[in-house]
């Protein structure tokens, strides 16, 4: 007869009295046992509390000593409660110092400081200590000052970053190669041996060209041979290398990552409780003042010296913008001095001076390329935007003008950000280009996917004169576009639809309730809905697509524009002459009827994306046809663009007027309100087209599963996006607004339109607090229902467990106080006047008993769990296993189990 022998599954030894064997889980059969010392090791290793295959929670039972008594005396109470409130103090005065430290001392100095160097005089200097402890002004100055410590780190990481940059991946050719010309930075920069370690992976200049992706042509020229120019067109020394030389300084960037492994966010900040940070403050604070000092006053008061040598203050101060534009100037005067000073270091060979400033050189280089592509090419489109469509707007250049005099930072921001948007999307609308022309027809264009694009390395690497031409064509493309797309089209509907502008821009304020709901729908349900459908982009591609298609027939430019044409055929089958054009970059091949580019082949990434050049056949009159191309791609342009300013626009205005009458509507609405119905009708159009293959049982079959899916959502959204929203916002007002905004002697007055809107917004608010915090039920229903989507929506699951829940929790709590207040209290109250108190109050009473009652019960379950912490701390002595059978038994139920986590 065969025995089977119990063991543990992770030793595989049996189990002695010393050392039982514990089944604490659900997994039966060779794994079933383990000892409890094995298990407690392998929870330790894997940081776990539950089992990797059933996914059972392990429960321990506690073992106290067999002197504890029934009940936890009071002495050892007080003195468990004592040293907690002790330890809790301690930590409020560390965080509270720490807070003070960081969020006060140093923004506060570094602003002060900032304002003493920028003050112009002496005194300022001499009564800096004096204004170091002044509580004048304590709170604005800590906020500005926030901004200038934001500053000087963002430009200490960049410079860090940069540096790093040119370490790994090289500079130009005329910086010698393995040098550091850097000043070795400090390795207790904050706080004793520790440092920062900034990788190459993150830094503040990462990222795409935003001036544009225009194409130098000069670009396909050879960069070594132009990366030899010294800085600037400066004619500096021929470069020569010193590898090896004594006076290298070698920087190591493996004793920095050693020295950040020592230094955590918590020990720098001062979260661990130590108080080693306050040398981190004083670091930090000679950081900003030493970035204060080199970055901005220094370029300043050049800049300054310069403008009064140059007698053009007036001009400067008439800008509004006088320290911006002086710093600038300041700017470019150091880089034409570093220049000189690398040109004099490199004629009498001072090695270590010439690298330092051709390094100095470069930092200010970037810095200027950086300013001129992410701050003045998008504000300089934005402006060029507003100007062609003065008349969208019916608004003169003399009102903008006056904008820019009343609020010059304001509508520079807005201007900015207007053109980073316009970039943005033009930079977009390429890329979607790309996916559809063939690749090489846009080689003039930036390819921003390209693994070889490193506008970085290109801002290190290529001559200022190179920038400044792609500058110019970035201008000249963006604003050739901005004229077809935006001052053509209005002049058009300007001229044949006059009536039709401008828009209205104003809200209307006689009627807020229908501004504000409007406002609401936009923002909380069209513009989302619009955003989140991928149908959008898929319907451009295939818009462009067939543009394309149309052009290229026309043309007969297939083989170039799309380069879906065979090229093996035609050159086998022609007889074909081998010769070498100068004028491009390779041979051409010519036959009787066209000609074989040979180009790059294109090449494709792990993400599909295509690059390089595909060759093409050339067709007899190219130029002219490619002229033709041009000339009908801007007129394309320029329809679109009228269509799209005319059409949503009229559709909008046109459901305004029967739902509104003759209201003036902010057009943002009316566009929004066409785009929106626009869409809805393509999109219907688009699935019953998809459905015509089906047949008429077919169309049947999906017109009726529709329908009820329809029927289903219309339920659904009557509850949950009307009945919740209208109860949430009535009860808001009940709460909130009536108490505040309503006298006693007067009647408050609610419009369902307005509270309606105001709880779609509080029903959005609570949806995206709940997926944020803890699991718990709603959060449970609220993932299914979204897992679940439209398609296969359960209206049982939602009806039952989401929305009756919360109606009736909802109504509960509008109805009950009514009818306390209303009902009850005129009974046992004669009084009219407190009857009227007592309705208008009993709301806000209500939620603060019922929230007095929840900080009570938070207190209650904190203070048993300070009572089982004194307890096990001072009787408990071991814990026991618990097997899963005993723990079933003893709880009447399974324990609940975590969610799968399958590795």
């Amino acid at each position: 007869m065969c025995f089977t022998v119990d063991i543990c599954r992770v030793c595989r030894a049996e189990g002695t009295p010393d050392k039982p064997l514990y089944f604490p889980c659900i997994c039966t059969g060779s794994i079933k046992y383990i000892h409890q010392e094995c298990l407690l090791q392998w929870l330790k290793h894997s940081k776990k509390e539950y089992c990797e295959l059933c996914n059972h929670r392990f429960t321990f039972k506690p073992i106290y000593a067999p002197d504890m008594p029934p009940h936890l005396p009071v002495r050892d109470f007080i003195s468990g409660l004592s040293r907690s409130i002790l330890r809790a103090v301690r930590y409020w005065f560390h965080y509270t110092l720490v807070a003070i430290a960081w969020l006060g001392v140093v923004p506060i100095t570094a602003y002060r400081i900032y304002r003493c160097l920028f003050a112009g005089s002496v005194s300022s200097l001499l009564t800096l200590p004096l204004d170091m402890l002044s509580t004048e002004n304590v709170f604005m100055d800590c906020v500005r000052g926030c901004f200038v410590v934001a500053c000087t780190l963002c430009a200490f990481i960049s410079l860090v970053w940069l540096r790093e940059q040119i370490v790994l991946n090289g500079g130009p050719d005329w910086l010698e190669p393995n040098m550091d010309p850097l000043p070795q930075l400090p390795a207790n920069l904050f706080g004793g041996p520790q440092g920062v370690n900034v990788g190459a992976g993150g830094g503040v200049f990462g990222g795409a060209d935003v001036m544009g992706d225009i194409e130098d042509p000069g670009d396909q020229e050879n960069m070594e041979e132009e990366d030899a120019d010294p800085p600037d067109e400066a004619e500096l020394p021929e470069n020569a290398a010193n590898n090896g030389e004594a006076d290298d300084v070698n920087w190591n960037p493996v004793e920095w990552d050693r020295a950040a492994e020592e230094l955590t966010w918590e020990r720098m900040l001062g979260l661990d409780g130590s108080l080693v940070f306050l040398e981190h403050v004083f670091w930090v604070v000679s950081l900003n003042t030493s970035f204060i000092l080199v970055f901005a006053f220094c370029p300043f008061h050049i800049g300054q010296f310069a403008v009064i040598l140059f007698s053009v203050e007036e001009a400067v101060q008439s800008s509004r913008f006088e320290g911006v534009i002086t710093t600038v100037l300041g700017y470019i005067i150091l880089a034409a001095s570093l220049v000189i000073c690398h040109t004099v270091s490199s004629f009498f060979s001072f090695k270590r001076a010439r690298r330092i400033f051709g390094l100095c050189y470069v930092v200010v280089k970037v810095s200027l390329l950086m300013v001129v592509e992410i701050g003045l090419f998008p504000l300089v489109c934005g402006w060029w935007l507003d100007i062609c469509s003065l008349a969208l707007f019916g608004a003169t250049l003399k009102e903008r003008v006056q904008s820019i005099g009343s609020a010059p930072g304001t509508a520079m921001f807005l201007h900015w950000l207007v053109g980073m948007v316009y970039v943005f999307y033009f930079a977009s609308f390429v890329l979607l280009l790309r996916e559809v022309l063939r690749p090489g027809v846009l080689w003039f264009l930036r390819n921003l996917n390209d693994p070889d694009f490193h506008p970085v390395q290109e801002m290190i690497r290529l001559p200022v004169h190179r920038h400044a031409r792609r500058f110019l064509l970035s201008l000249v493309v963006f604003g050739t576009t901005v004229l077809l797309m935006m001052y053509l089209p209005v002049s058009l509907i300007k001229a044949f639809v006059p009536s039709f502008l401008p828009y209205n821009v104003q809200l209307s304020s006689e009627a807020p309730v229908s501004e504000l709901s409007l406002e609401l729908l936009l923002l909380q349900v069209v513009l989302p809905a619009l955003l989140e459908q991928g149908h959008t982009r898929q319907w451009l591609k295939n818009l462009i697509k067939g543009w394309a298609v149309t052009a290229a027939y026309i043309l007969d430019l297939r083989s170039y524009l799309i380069g879906d044409v065979p090229l093996d055929g035609l050159v086998n089958n022609a007889p074909v002459n081998l010769n070498v054009n100068p004028d491009q970059n390779g041979a051409e091949l010519q036959g009787p009827q066209a000609q074989l580019i040979p180009q790059p082949q294109a090449a494709h990434n792990p993400d599909g994306a295509v690059f390089g050049f595909q060759p093409y056949i050339r067709p007899k009159m190219f130029v002219f046809k490619i002229v033709l191309l041009v000339i009908f791609m801007c007129m394309s342009l320029s329809f679109a663009s009228f269509v799209i300013l005319t059409v949503p626009v009229g559709v909008g205005r046109a459901v305004m007027c029967l739902w509104m009458g003759s209201l003036a509507v902010h057009e943002l609405y009316t566009a929004a309100c066409g785009l929106y119905l626009i869409w809805l009708v393509c999109r219907t159009f688009a699935v019953i087209m998809s459905w015509v293959p089906l047949g008429v049982i077919g169309i049947a079959k999906k017109l009726g599963h529709w329908m009820l899916l329809g029927l289903k959502c219309v339920l659904i959204a009557v509850v949950l996006i009307g009945v919740v929203p209208l109860l949430l916002g009535l009860l808001f007002e009940l709460i909130v607004v009536v108490p505040l905004r309503v006298p006693l002697d007067q009647t408050p007055l609610y419009f369902p339109w307005q509270d309606w809107a105001l709880g779609v917004l509080h029903m959005k608010i609570i949806c995206a607090v709940t997926m944020m915090g803890p699991n718990w039920w709603l959060k449970a229903i609220l993932e299914q229902v979204y897992n679940d989507g439209i398609r296969n929506i359960n209206t049982v699951l939602i009806l039952r467990r989401l929305a009756v829940p919360v109606v009736v929790c909802l109504l509960l709590a509008v109805t009950v106080p009514y009818v306390i207040a209303n009902g009850i209290i005129p009974i046992f109250i004669s009084s009219a006047d407190t009857v009227v108190f007592c309705q208008r109050r009993i709301y806000p009473f209500l939620l603060a008993v019922f929230m007095l009652i929840g900080c009570f019960m938070f207190q209650g379950r904190q203070f048993k769990m300070l009572y089982e912490r004194i307890k096990n701390d001072k009787y408990l002595v071991g814990q026991r296993l618990v097997n899963y059978e005993n723990h079933r038994r003893s709880i009447g139920t399974t324990t609940s189990r975590p969610k799968d986590d399958k590795n």
